[in-house]
């Protein structure tokens, strides 16, 4: 069943990464009536269209968790304030009053609310594409892994040096019959922690080098690989370019909201430049601002217990904690 063309909320959330499902089962917590905008087609963010495999460490209460099971507890605990979900489209037009918020999205779905969560992560992202891989996405080029499963027995180069290259180095090396890690410099901006661990498994790591070609007929049967100018080739069937990405805020940027470097400014409560937006996660920009999923959560709470005050002037900020009951 399609959403409404107009719908009638408290709280609007734009943005269903971690950040935003918890900030979702907060609000009903609150009371609210909550609908979630997302660009992408599923839930959960960055997590689910970047490494949905991969083990998180930074939640709280768990040692390890893997990114898709993380998605599938927030989306079952946001399930309890029934929210709307309003998925591969994008806010496009945000305009305020003294009585709420309206938010157009781009397919001129319009909901109306008393106050707006941003939640957003990065915006919408692209991946930085490798120079030498024109034409081979699909064919053995990806630039994220979401399943280990069709790497098995094949031997494989991740490009990059950063967490991503990294951790997916980490977790490819069991199942592939041979793991290269390719990176321009001999630094790395990944975990000190998880370079470690990748260069105590089977994985090559080649440094000063870059993948300066592809070959095969249909599919990737070899790379070239050039360090300090000399070129060798080597067997692989599949290459992952971890280079990053492309962050997009989008119309956003239009909005009016207070923005340094691509990040949005916040108060300690959470509030925008603008009056009835709030925001959360790593969108936000502050003194002494952490990216981590953890800090995110906080961040969502906070938000959405200012929210509950701009939506109604006699709520109290701080509700009571959740365990005792609404």
């Amino acid at each position: 069943m399609s959403p409404p063309s107009t719908a009638e909320v408290d709280i609007v959330i734009i943005g269903a990464g971690p950040t935003g499902l918890f900030a979702a089962y907060y609000a009903g917590f609150r009371g609210h009536r909550v609908a979630v905008v997302d660009s992408l087609p599923e839930l959960g963010g960055q997590i689910t269209a970047m490494y949905p495999e991969k083990q998180i460490l930074d939640v709280a209460g768990f040692p390890s968790i893997k990114g898709r099971d993380l998605v599938e507890g927030l989306v079952a605990q946001a399930a309890t304030a029934e929210p709307t979900y309003f998925l591969d489209r994008t806010a496009s037009e945000l305009a305020t009053d003294d009585d709420g918020v309206t938010i157009t999205l781009d397919d001129g779905t319009t909901i109306r609310a008393g106050a707006v969560l941003i939640t957003a992560g990065i915006g919408k992202f692209s991946p930085r594409l490798l120079p030498a891989g024109e034409g081979w996405l699909g064919r053995g080029l990806e630039f994220f892994v979401p399943s280990f499963a069709p790497y098995a027995g094949k031997d494989v180069v991740v490009v990059g040096g950063g967490d991503s290259a990294f951790d997916w180095a980490l977790h490819l090396e069991p199942v592939v019959r041979s793991i290269a890690l390719v990176h321009r410099r001999d630094a790395f901006r990944a975990h000190e922690r998880t370079v470690q661990q990748v260069r105590d498994s089977a994985t090559e790591i080649i440094t000063r080098a870059e993948v300066s070609a592809l070959h095969g007929a249909g599919h990737l049967e070899s790379v070239d690989i050039t360090v300090d100018g000399v070129t060798s080739t080597r067997p692989a069937q599949a290459v992952v370019a971890a280079l990053g990405f492309i962050a997009d805020l989008g119309p956003l940027q239009q909005w009016g909201i207070e923005v340094e470097k691509r990040h949005i400014v916040v108060d300690p409560a959470m509030r925008t430049s603008l009056p009835r937006v709030f925001a959360a996660g790593d969108i936000t920009e502050y003194a002494g601002k952490v990216r981590l999923i953890a800090v995110g959560f906080g961040e969502a709470a906070t938000a959405v217990n200012n929210a509950t005050v701009a939506i109604d002037p006699s709520a109290k900020v701080f509700p009571g904690h959740s365990s005792e009951g609404s």
